[in-house]
């Protein structure tokens, strides 16, 4: 019987790249890194240093928004099938998406509010709202909540027998706390992202696209799932009237 060679035993030259494409090594080429670090800014363009810090942040949270919100609509596509297991395992991992994302703007804080006046000169109108992974979170939230509220009416249920039930019906209370993760983890994004502009550029003066600064304060305040929240005050409520 012939003895199959060991990988230690072929020539072949693990130094030398096998994928397609540029770059030294597959590391490179499956990664596209001389593509991924040719996206910033050189020092030469730069008006400053700063610059690579503030692109960084942007492009990363970018990144990371664009895994999350295909996370969700994946979650949203398999709690159509009824797959409530799978949906629930990629929420969890669409959250810790939004919290690396909101971690990150502890960078930005960094920064001078003085020197960061020369980079805002170099922005022309980009804003925040223009932001491609922010306009995806806006898109895939909603059907997450239909498909949601569609599993919950299947089994004959209200949010609130949700939990009061919910030894009951354990994936179905998981999926509802998962949403209101995704819906508090937006809420808290919102919240560095303002204070983060206010504490760079001031709370009462106008961004880069013409919008007020308070416009962002305003934005804390809206929950994209606002039936699980009621839930809140409708489980306190029939408590007390149980008591009573």
């Amino acid at each position: 019987m012939l003895r199959r060679p060991l990988a230690t035993e072929t020539n072949e030259d693990f130094s030398e790249p096998i994928l397609p494409g540029k770059g030294a090594s597959d590391y490179e080429r499956y990664l596209r890194t001389d593509d991924l670090l040719a996206l910033q800014k050189s020092p030469e363009e730069q008006v400053h240093p700063d610059e690579l810090l503030f692109q960084t942040v942007h492009q990363s949270s970018e990144l990371w928004l664009k895994l999350g919100t295909s996370e969700v609509a994946r979650a949203t596509a398999h709690l159509r099938a009824g797959e409530l297991a799978a949906a629930l395992r990629l929420l969890g991992r669409a959250a810790l998406c939004l919290q690396f994302t909101t971690r990150q703007l502890d960078m930005l804080e960094r920064m001078s509010p003085w020197e960061y006046q020369t980079v805002r000169r170099v922005l022309g109108h980009g804003s925040g709202f223009d932001s491609p992974g922010f306009r995806e979170v806006r898109r895939v939230t909603p059907p997450l909540g239909e498909a949601f509220e569609a599993a919950v009416a299947q089994e004959g249920l209200d949010l609130v027998e949700v939990y009061v039930q919910g030894r009951d019906h354990e994936e179905l209370y998981q999926l509802a706390e998962a949403l209101v993760e995704w819906d508090e983890r937006i809420t808290m994004w919102r919240i560095r992202h303002y204070k983060v502009v206010a504490r760079i550029i001031g709370d009462q003066v106008v961004g880069t696209q013409g919008t007020p600064v308070e416009v962002l304060g305003k934005m804390i305040h809206h929950n994209f799932f606002p039936a699980l929240w009621r839930a809140r005050n409708q489980l306190t409520a029939r408590a007390k009237d149980e008591e009573g």
